[in-house]
């Protein structure tokens, strides 16, 4: 069973503080009072608006102390309106769908807009075997941390003369220092005894070597996690022979997208794992791997999405607001239906349209 836990850590200060020994970690602020938290809600393209809408039907059935406020935003945008900017800065917290992201055009994506707008450094996306649902390899329990600001996404790109076209990947030290230190302050609150670097510094030697360095910096201050290194070749094929030795895994920008999509198709597939975006203000919660997946024409038409990616990453958003009585409840009813194994869409084996999954839970809380 996977690990309760999804500490949303706020960095107070710069990198320059990791030789003190005091920790800058708080956490997210709530009402003293358990009054109800506003979440920015965008139910985005494809079968966002099924599963976003099954999450809002299960929050309402177990009197979550949550309301959303909705905003209508499509992949297809120029960039994400300023009104839905403003709402996730003052609310701190958003729940989203797929946005879908056209190929080549030069229009940018709106999830990368969203990252870099509200500086939401750290992807975070658990990958683990859930009872009752066979996979290959078992005691698969990884986390995958991916540093979600610069790398390859940086999105610098040119055309040198026609025909040539030139792409940047940036990598910078107060980056991976910043990404360093959520991994291993993750694993630290988190009773996770292990950290693995994933690299290309054998190619890469002043990018991802840069990359290293922080890392190896960052893990002196941790003594008690096992630290150790991979290149990221190595670090795929390990990945589907032996899973089970990995544990907090933390990466630049590309390498995380393939190890967390990886990962998860080793442990049960992209519509079960959660995953969050989080920076030292605030967080969007969405699916964890394949996060920009809108679902195609048919699955939509039967209305047959896999929603149990994004309850259990509004499970991660309940503990993120100090919710975890709710947040326990919420997971435990997800895993009882897929233990169960009556009520399940057609990607877990099954044939069941999203609204008797919702259903499903539903009665599980009860």
């Amino acid at each position: 069973m996977a690990r309760r836990s999804v500490h949303i850590l706020r960095q107070l200060g710069s990198c320059s503080r990791l030789s003190e020994p005091t920790r800058y970690i708080t956490y997210m602020p709530r009402p003293g009072d358990g009054s109800p938290r506003a979440v920015t809600l965008i139910p985005g393209d494809g079968i966002g608006p099924l599963v976003t809408g099954a999450v809002e039907q299960v929050m309402e059935a177990m009197h979550a102390p949550v309301y959303f406020e909705r905003f209508e935003v499509r992949g297809d945008m120029k960039e994400v309106p300023a009104e839905v900017i403003e709402s996730i800065k003052k609310n701190k917290v958003c729940l989203k769908g797929g946005l879908a992201t056209p190929m080549g055009g030069g229009v940018s994506s709106l999830n990368m807009q969203l990252r870099r707008k509200l500086d939401l450094y750290a992807s975070l996306v658990n990958c683990f075997n859930l009872p009752g649902l066979p996979t290959r390899h078992n005691n698969v329990d990884i986390v995958v941390i991916r540093e979600n600001t610069e790398g390859e996404y940086s999105g610098l790109e040119h055309e040198v003369v026609p025909g040539v076209v030139e792409s940047l990947k940036v990598i910078t030290k107060f980056c991976s220092e910043r990404i360093a230190r959520y991994a291993f302050e993750y694993a630290y609150l988190n009773n996770r005894k292990k950290v693995t670097a994933v690299h290309k510094a054998n190619i890469m030697k002043l990018a991802d070597g840069l990359f290293l360095e922080s890392c190896r910096e960052v893990a002196t201050k941790y003594p008690g996690i096992d630290y150790n290194e991979i290149i990221v070749d190595n670090c795929c094929m390990q990945l589907v022979s032996k899973p089970e030795q990995f544990d907090v895994m933390v990466t630049p920008n590309l390498y995380g997208n393939l190890v967390a999509n990886t990962a998860a198709g080793i442990a049960g597939g992209t519509g079960v794992m959660p995953g969050g975006n989080v920076g030292a203000e605030h967080a969007v919660f969405e699916q964890g791997a394949s996060a920009g997946n809108v679902g195609n024409e048919k699955i939509l038409e039967k209305k047959k999405a896999n929603p149990v990616a994004l309850l259990l990453s509004s499970a991660m958003m309940l503990r993120h607001l100090q919710f975890p009585s709710f947040a326990d409840r919420l997971e435990t009813a997800v895993k009882q239906v897929i233990l169960q194994g009556e009520f399940r869409t057609k990607d877990l084996g099954g044939k069941s349209t999203t609204q008797e999954v919702v259903d499903a839970v539903i009665a599980a809380l009860e």
